[in-house]
């Protein structure tokens, strides 16, 4: 499975972007998909994740009300949709491949997840 990330960018504070991760090769009938960020000099963090069916979602309490996740799945495509940017959004934005159909305790943490994007930069500037 390769993942592809995109529309990262540099953004000012309060404006908006929106991520997509494309997935392509063997990819099960039923997958979940998540995205998570790294900040400089952090670990990676957990964002949100969609089921395939996409009516149900995990968020981080720090970005709920501001980001949303969605998929398309003619497409192979996840989306990541963000609001009101704050300067702390500025991180490496990765997408994660999880072929589990449903969520797990652990779909908050990297190691649930068995492939990966290579990210897509998202820069708020204050």
């Amino acid at each position: 499975v390769q993942l592809q990330a995109s529309g990262g960018g540099l953004v000012q504070a309060g404006g908006s972007l929106r991520l997509s991760c494309a997935a392509s090769g063997r990819t099960v009938s039923n997958y979940v998909m998540g995205w998570f960020r790294q900040a400089p000099g952090k670990e990676r963090e957990f964002v949100e994740a969609i089921t395939w069916t996409g009516t149900t979602t995990l968020y981080a309490n720090s970005v709920k009300g501001r980001f949303t996740i969605s998929r398309d799945n003619a497409k192979n495509t996840v989306y990541l949709l963000i609001h009101s940017l704050k300067p702390e959004d500025t991180a490496v934005y990765y997408c994660a491949y999880d072929s589990t159909s449903s969520f797990r305790s652990s779909s908050y943490y990297t190691y649930a997840y068995e492939y990966w994007g290579q990210g897509t930069q998202v820069t708020v500037s204050s």
